[in-house]
């Protein structure tokens, strides 16, 4: 019994080695190694790790040969760590050698470069920066109305009755010259008196063969008398009319100053209604032109003007357009919309529109021409500032502030910053970017050190923290810790 459980005790002894070698094995393989034929700074001549006096060593090699015109090393780093750096070879945290960092491999400040399978597994994608006119169009919304130019008030100049009406209904549709109703009213009978009063004085003057001065009186009568007939909006043919017949008419015709339908009128029934001098009895508007009450945000404002050509459609009608243009602005910005008020005046030829219908207004700028744009996906908006990613060739990117214009149908108008050929990034940039900001923020805390000082704070580009950094960490080797990695093969380690 005793035998059995030694020999079981054994077994899993055995199994546990056996594991442990596979696992070192396996993580020898996965883990990255500089190529034998070039041996690390920190290996001998086996490939090995060397001792920290052979890496003093190898160090002292490297120094030499930079001085001897071979590849200068700026600094060495962790494979696994970009963040970890150091002036002198050695060991990262995780135990692997420090590889260098050569003079020539180095990028621009703020430039990153990146591999190719990083340009495939993210799908990065490029657009050219284009030369062009920029037009830009301005959507909007308007509620169609009566054009107010169009719209005729019937009222009277007299005191009266309206015994017959002809139109009793709103929305009905009159020509011009159409009867509206039939009024009486006592001043207007008594006018009617007065001039067959004088035409049949002037003609009895006439007959008798007066003095021509009394025949001129009785003339200048006749004309007042008629010049208040057509005052009172009797027409020529009905003074014409009363003249030949010579009796008096009790009620009067009144006809349709315009064609159009009727909007509005002034009670239920105009039958019997006793009207005054000054009162509006029906109001009639023409629809082949009507008024669309269109709002543009103030942003939009620089772009429209009076006279501008627009494109008006109406949900009712899918797929049909019409022509219109700006009439005139109403003077102050609308204080809750912050929307300016435009009125569009529109062709309606064949009546389909309606008052009151929802339409949607496009207008047509001129915008920006000779423009320099890219698409406006490509620019990364970051607080005040505009960035985008220029593609410099071989995997190497750079960041550039740039300054914005108009922007329309996807593009957007670069002012400065930009040149027509290049190319932009306009997918994964932010990626990019963060990156580049890493490395901005390396490089100078790596030139802070150098000089004896700390880096000063908010140097990072675009005035902003590294993406991905949390407050209170640091990229690179700390400013204060710069005479403790001078004097430590291994550098520090950034704190988290």
């Amino acid at each position: 019994m005793r035998n059995t459980k030694r020999f079981q005790f054994a077994a899993i002894v055995a199994l546990g080695v056996v594991i442990g070698a596979g696992g070192t094995l396996l993580l020898m393989r996965i883990l990255p190694r500089e190529p034998m034929a070039e041996a690390s700074p920190g290996a001998g001549e086996s490939g090995m790790p060397a001792s920290r006096g052979e890496a003093g060593a190898s160090a002292a090699d490297a120094a030499a040969a930079g001085g001897a015109g071979e590849r200068r090393i700026l600094y060495w780093r962790a494979p696994m760590d970009p963040n970890y750096t150091s002036d002198q070879p050695g060991k990262s945290p995780m135990g692997m050698d420090l590889v260098p960092v050569y003079e020539d491999d180095a990028l621009a400040d703020g430039q990153v470069r990146v591999s190719p399978s990083f340009l495939q597994n993210f799908a990065v994608r490029t657009a050219e920066v284009q030369r062009g006119s920029l037009p830009v169009f301005i959507r909007t919304v308007g509620i169609l109305a009566h054009n107010e130019e169009r719209v005729v008030s019937v009222q009277t100049k007299y005191a009266g009755w309206i015994e017959q009406a002809s139109v009793n209904n709103v929305g009905e549709t009159v020509d011009r010259g159409d009867v509206l109703f039939e009024i009486y009213s006592p001043e207007l009978v008594s006018t009617q008196r007065e001039f067959i009063g004088a035409m049949e004085y002037l003609g009895r003057l006439r007959d008798s063969g007066a003095y021509p001065e009394a025949i001129e009186r009785a003339q200048s009568l006749l004309e007042a008398t008629r010049e208040r007939l057509l005052y009172w909006d009797m027409t020529e043919a009905q003074i014409e009319e009363l003249a030949e017949s010579g009796a008096v008419a009790r009620t009067v015709r009144v006809f349709s100053p315009a064609t159009g339908f009727i909007v509005e009128k002034m009670g239920d029934s105009m039958e019997g209604m006793r009207i005054e001098p000054g009162m509006t009895v029906l109001k009639i508007a023409d629809h082949s032109i009507l008024w669309a009450e269109t709002e543009f945000y103030e942003d939009d404002l620089r772009h429209v003007g009076e006279g501008e050509a627009v494109e008006v459609e109406a949900d009712a009608y899918p797929g049909r357009r019409w022509d219109g243009h700006i009439l005139f602005f109403r003077p102050a910005v609308n204080s809750q919309t912050r929307t300016l008020t435009a009125f569009v005046e529109v062709a309606n030829a064949d009546l389909r529109l309606r008052p009151g219908m929802y339409v949607n207004v496009t207008a047509r700028a001129s915008g920006a021409s000779d423009a320099v744009m890219v698409a406006a996906e490509a620019v990364l908006h970051s607080g005040t500032r505009a960035v985008v990613i220029v593609a410099r060739g071989g995997g190497v990117f750079e960041p550039r502030e740039v300054a914005l214009g108009t922007e329309s149908e996807g593009m957007q108008e670069v002012t400065s910053g930009l040149a027509p050929g290049e190319q932009v990034l306009v997918s994964s940039q932010f990626l990019i970017d963060a990156d580049a900001n890493l490395k901005a923020a390396i490089s100078q805390l790596l030139s802070g050190a150098e000089s004896g000082e700390p880096a000063a704070e908010g140097e990072m580009p675009h005035g902003e923290m590294p993406h991905g950094e949390m407050p209170g960490s640091q990229q690179g080797p700390p400013p204060g810790e710069t005479e403790a990695m001078s004097g430590s093969p291994s550098g520090t380690r950034p704190p988290r």
